[in-house]
């Protein structure tokens, strides 16, 4: 009996808890990287930006290391249906059923988030429902060569959103001319929920990025997000703190564009300080929880920072900031290595062969992170309260004793301990 009972328990153990949860997730850094751009089996570059690249889930699992060095501990990779051509970003869907071939197969994306979890590293996967891959240009009404959505009663009828003001027209027409999905179709709204809860439970996802959230109505979101039954956070990209903040509800976080628009102008372009002071101020007003918000200052869709100003320690005091602010922070891939890409597609540039752990920018990221992570619940789970603020100095506390200073006009920060 004595042996049964240690089996019994020794197997539970081997089993995360999961799902994961939003209150979980503040614990979490997150990493975010272009599946196709991150890790290739090959060395050399990429000779078309447009195009597939090269990276793989194999390769990714190849350079965990590198990841775990940083310090960070979840990875949000790019969505897995196979796509329509040229759709190495994964958001022009095909066929949602199959995994792109590209990035590999269905075996080898369990072995990724597998050996993630074995690191404690979680796993978030972006997820589009809004819309399907590229048509050829004006045949608008053929759909057979998607799937499951192959009929046009699947999606709305053809215009495109000329004004975003419009909420109707946001939600019912195409953005960049890609098949608008009637969720209000019971066979289209069934599938995308069942797709979902199935792509979840099948690789054993922690959480879930999702694409052009306010495209499609509200409504659908919270059903979706049901579905799921893990943490999903919603990229509605708009800098408007109350547009943006009506859609924490049907999902439980959002990418935190309006403060990203607000540390932009404090840091990279140096101007007052007291912008952060108003981010702060207008979100705490207005969303549910900025805990869970996930704070960045670079992505795939905007130019890099250090595109639109070059000084290594600018860049560190905006880093400081996301990395030990209120809120889930977000590290987008090349950041560590110092890329510097403008618009789409040179935001997107090949990690490889750039795995430079002593590059100065990795290491400070990495003393950041690792230093957050020894704070653990006294940090994550404190409030920040604002301590001083004028147009060249911004500090806050969280905690117990922590205060954070930047003054990126005179290229001065520090953290000390109280």
């Amino acid at each position: 009996m004595r042996t049964w009972l240690s089996i019994l328990l020794l197997t539970v153990s081997c089993y995360p808890v999961w799902p994961r949860t939003a209150n979980e997730w503040k614990s979490r850094i997150i990493y975010q990287l272009l599946t196709d751009r991150f890790a290739s089996s090959q060395s050399s570059g990429c000779s078309d930006l447009h195009s597939y690249c090269g990276g793989t889930f194999k390769a990714i699992i190849s350079r965990l290391d590198y990841i775990q060095g940083l310090g960070v501990n979840a990875i949000w990779i790019s969505p897995i249906p196979v796509n329509t051509p040229n759709g190495y970003h994964g958001y022009w869907a095909k066929d949602i059923t199959a995994v792109n071939p590209q990035f590999g197969t269905e075996d080898e994306l369990k072995s990724l988030v597998s050996e993630c979890h074995k690191r404690d590293i979680w796993v978030m996967l972006d997820v589009v429902a809004n819309h399907m891959g590229n048509q050829r240009h004006g045949d608008w009404n053929n759909f057979t060569f998607f799937t499951p959505f192959d009929q046009q009663a699947h999606y709305h009828a053809f215009c495109e959103i000329k004004d975003f003001s419009n909420q109707n027209q946001v939600e019912v027409c195409r953005l960049a001319d890609l098949p608008d999905l009637d969720q209000s179709n019971s066979f289209v709204d069934s599938t995308l929920r069942s797709w979902v809860s199935s792509t979840v439970q099948k690789y054993q996802l922690d959480g879930l990025r999702v694409d052009t959230v306010p495209e499609v109505p509200k409504e659908f979101w919270s059903q979706y997000s049901q579905s799921a039954n893990v943490f999903t956070i919603g990229e509605v990209f708009n800098g408007d703190f109350d547009y943006v903040a009506g859609y924490q509800g049907p999902m439980d976080a959002l990418l935190n564009y309006p403060l990203y628009y607000k540390l932009l102008s404090a840091y990279q372009k140096q101007q007052s300080m007291r912008s952060i002071h108003d981010g702060v101020t207008t979100e705490r007003s207005v969303f549910k929880d900025v805990s869970i918000l996930g704070n960045f200052i670079d992505n795939h869709d905007n130019p890099r920072f250090l595109h639109g100003n070059s000084q290594y320690t600018v860049l560190y005091n905006a880093l400081v900031y996301i990395i030990f602010a209120e809120g889930i922070p977000i590290i987008y891939y090349g950041t560590e290595q110092g890329f510097t890409g403008g618009g789409d597609p040179d935001n997107r540039a090949p990690l490889w062969p750039h795995y430079n752990s002593n590059h100065v920018i990795y290491q400070f990221i990495s003393k950041c992170v690792h230093f957050r992570q020894r704070l653990g619940s006294s940090l994550y789970g404190s409030s920040q309260v604002e301590r001083y603020v004028d147009d060249q100095f911004f500090s806050f506390s969280r905690g117990q004793g922590w205060l954070m200073h930047w003054t990126p006009l005179t290229q001065w920060w520090s953290l000390i301990v109280g």
